[in-house]
């Protein structure tokens, strides 16, 4: 099961963009929670404190322990906006949860032994990731941190799907229900081909024989100045 995470918020009254350009400027961070039957309220975190907290992988797939005042409420990270081009958190999505009820949460996929792997060792392949996360559906005790998948045995030009990720008691794969053709690849190992393209050296030698030097004064047929014989005649 994923640890739990405190993160301490406060009420946020005032409503809009300017509202929320004002947070930020301040080193606060808007937000939004909602779920589990009851309304949606508008929060403000210390953007200081969360970024801190972003620094561990498992803060997105884990359950978050949000305390307002001398209240707490479980919920998890539906949604992080950030500053396209500064270390800035712009907005959190948050959804309450609650003991009974099932979650849907992306969790990443962690892979063990890529050195050791039968298709990098002996065949001098490279590891390539195709998913780094997939979504599992569980009740919020059942969790998961991340999910791991021991490579060690894949060979070269092989792959392994959904299929092969051993789940954790009490967790599921939606994905994998829809049928065989949804059990979609996550790591395979390649050899990596590099396309060489070799020049035609004496088409080269050509081109430069004829290349005309665009800084040189244009000439007649007999090589003299054209630009000169004509301030002459004039």
């Amino acid at each position: 099961m994923a640890e739990n995470f405190d993160l301490i918020a406060e009420i946020r009254e005032d409503q809009g963009k300017g509202a929320s350009r004002r947070l930020r400027r301040e080193g606060k961070v808007p937000a939004i929670i909602y779920g589990a039957g009851r309304p949606a309220r508008s929060l403000v975190f210390d953007h200081k404190d969360v970024i801190k907290q972003l620094e561990n992988e498992s803060f997105y797939s884990s359950v978050l322990n949000i305390r307002v005042g001398d209240k707490s409420q479980a919920a998890i990270l539906k949604d992080l906006q950030r500053h396209p081009a500064r270390n800035l958190i712009m907005h959190m999505d948050l959804q309450r949860i609650v003991e009974d009820e099932d979650i849907r949460m992306n969790v990443p996929l962690h892979f063990l032994n890529e050195d050791d792997a039968v298709g990098v060792r002996d065949g001098g392949g490279k590891v390539s990731h195709l998913r780094t996360e997939v979504e599992v559906v569980c009740l919020p005790k059942f969790l998961p941190e991340y999910l791991e998948i021991d490579i060690a045995e894949l060979e070269l030009d092989q792959m392994l799907y959904l299929s092969n990720i051993k789940l954790p008691e009490g967790v599921e794969m939606r994905e994998l229900a829809l049928g065989p053709e949804h059990d979609h690849a996550i790591v395979s190992i390649h050899v990596i081909k590099v396309a060489v393209v070799e020049e035609d050296v004496e088409e080269i030698a050509e081109g430069e024989e004829g290349a005309v030097d665009d800084d040189a004064p244009a000439t007649d047929a007999g090589g003299e100045d054209t630009d000169s014989e004509k301030s002459g005649d004039e």
